[in-house]
């Protein structure tokens, strides 16, 4: 019996995707989060943190070696065909680079743990790619849904294991061992990679030459955007749009430290805590969007995710009380979840139907590019004005794309809701 043709609970297809979900899932924090808890307990300057905000421009830039995933065989492929073939070179080298992340030391050679982090960021946006494609080949139009949401819950899975749980791991086994543990949990989708169903489709036709292959995968696209009537201010905000929480989350992990938060509070309440309040905020958002509108809820929503920068100045007020954490890390990640919701379904509705997938893929990059640029600045920022100064100054940053999200609004509505029947 063909997979398409199995009830969903029996179709090895969505296991497969929440594995390659958690596969995905697991590098990320350990180029972020855990990697700044780590360089906060090692008596690496602020500034130096907020340099790490670079490591991550291979997520913002993965468009750029895209075309090559998609039409050049894979190294060692043998019979697993182009997209597993990519997947099953690239995870080994993943894992190898995350195990080398644990052993060097970011006190005797900071460079290198950079380096070396730099290359975890590569290879886990590489990897992001093939699971990418490999997620919309595998699935009829009809199952992306289901597809999607099996690739979400491994990924958010994946997050609490290297995010929280990394932190748990290095509390009783050091930080080594706690790398070296987030490196086998990459076995889980190299795993899935061999036993899952290579996708049936043959490969898209592509002109032969690579200025064409190029052309298809960004020009056009690209060109397809800078046509629309102002362009430019919708790029703007696009990109300005989570500079306010990109410049704080950068920060979060000293901020915790400095204020006296152990690794496990930190664990407990910013990553499992965290993680939920999250969940709950994109819920509520996406009623939102369904009951006022996506450019009412983009206003509604803005607001909030812009204010709640504001509770990182009463966590300081409020000092090493675990109270205050649980009320700042709910407030903020409740209304980033809220403000997400919106934010996605207005890139969702900018995209052409013809260049979907391409004009998301630049879309959702461009969103990202404050934080691994501008970002770069925020220890030195921190330093320069405190923490308070800092934060409130993060809230500030937001109104620029506030602005420029009302001129839009008013000149470029979105559609309206639908009325209830």
């Amino acid at each position: 019996m063909p997979d398409s043709a199995l009830p969903r609970w029996r179709d090895r297809r969505f296991l497969v995707l929440l594995a390659l979900g958690f596969s995905a899932g697991v590098p990320l924090p350990l180029t972020a989060f855990t990697l700044r808890q780590w360089f906060a307990e090692s008596g690496v300057s602020l500034t130096a943190i907020g340099f790490t905000a670079l490591i991550g421009l291979s997520y913002s830039l993965k468009f750029l070696w895209a075309p090559v995933l998609d039409h050049v065989r894979p190294p060692l492929a043998g019979g697993l065909g182009r997209r597993r073939g990519w997947l099953a070179a690239i995870q080994p080298l993943l894992a190898a680079a995350i195990l080398m992340l644990g052993l060097t030391d970011p006190v005797a050679g900071a460079a290198l743990t950079v380096a070396v982090a730099v290359a975890v960021a590569f290879l886990s946006a590489s990897q992001d790619i093939a699971v990418d494609a490999y997620r919309i080949e595998v699935l009829e139009e009809q199952d992306q849904g289901y597809g999607l949401a099996c690739y979400v819950w491994g990924y958010r899975g994946a997050l609490l294991a290297s995010g929280g749980g990394a932190l748990a791991m290095a509390e009783f086994g050091g930080w080594p061992f706690a790398f070296a543990m987030c490196a086998a949990m990459i076995g889980v989708g190299f795993a899935a990679v061999l036993l899952a169903p290579e996708p049936g489709r043959p490969p898209p036709e592509a002109p032969p030459d690579w200025a064409g292959r190029l052309r298809i995968a960004v020009v056009e696209p690209f060109a397809d955007l800078v046509r629309r009537r102002y362009w430019v201010a919708i790029l703007a905000f696009v990109a300005l749009f989570k500079l306010g929480e990109a410049l704080a989350g950068i920060m979060t992990a000293p901020f915790y430290r400095q204020l006296g938060f152990s690794r496990l509070e930190v664990a407990g309440v910013s990553s499992v805590f965290g993680l939920f309040a999250t969940l709950a905020g994109a819920l509520a958002g996406g009623w939102l969007v369904a009951r006022i509108g996506t450019g009412r809820a983009l206003v509604l929503t803005g607001i909030t995710q812009m204010l709640s920068n504001l509770m990182y100045v009463a966590l300081y007020y409020g000092g090493h009380d675990i109270r205050w954490l649980f009320a700042q890390v709910g407030v903020e990640n409740f209304t980033d979840g809220l403000a997400d919701a919106a934010f996605i379904t207005y890139l969702s509705a900018l995209t052409s139907r013809t260049f979907t997938a391409t004009q998301y893929a630049l879309l959702s990059s461009l969103a990202a590019v404050p934080l691994r640029t501008l970002g770069a600045g925020s220890g030195w920022l921190a330093e320069s004005l405190g923490w308070p100064g800092f934060f409130l100054l993060t809230t500030a940053a937001a109104l620029p794309a506030m602005g420029i999200m009302l001129f839009l609004l008013k000149r470029l509505p979105p559609p309206a809701p639908k009325e209830p029947p």
